[in-house]
């Protein structure tokens, strides 16, 4: 016992913080893409999309960009609109490469990246592009 009658307390011990940083396993990223050109523009087939795909990745980063694996696993000529699979450690190379591209047959263009996902099925469907006629 202390003086002054006071039990000596055992001193919790103290609080721990672990910090934990969750990287995605996954093996390959998606993204749903969408290629702007001006009207009356020639659009490219899916050949010449992923011949574009690679040409960007070709002018940002060189020959090792151009080797990056992407897949074209769906390509609609009407919307320009496509589906990518890369793997998941060239997802900035190529989201880069796509971002920066302004040309395609010497006309202006732009892609826009509308959504990115580790996984295909996040993709598949978008309620905001539902058609509820």
């Amino acid at each position: 016992a202390r003086p002054g009658g006071c039990m000596a307390r055992a001193e919790p011990p103290a609080a721990s913080f672990e910090r934990r940083v969750l990287r995605s396993a996954a093996e390959h990223h998606y993204l749903r893409v969408r290629l702007e050109l001006p009207d009356g523009a020639a659009r490219p087939t899916v050949a010449q999309f992923k011949q574009l795909v690679v040409s960007a990745l070709r002018d940002l980063h060189g020959e090792v960009g151009a080797a990056l694996p992407v897949d074209v696993l769906t390509y609609e000529e009407k919307t320009l609109s496509a589906i990518l699979r890369v793997i998941s450690s060239g997802l900035v190379k190529l989201w880069s490469a796509l971002t920066l591209l302004g040309f395609y047959q010497n006309r202006r263009c732009a892609f826009r990246v509308l959504q990115t996902s580790p996984f295909l099925l996040a993709l598949a469907g978008n309620s905001r592009e539902l058609d509820l006629d």
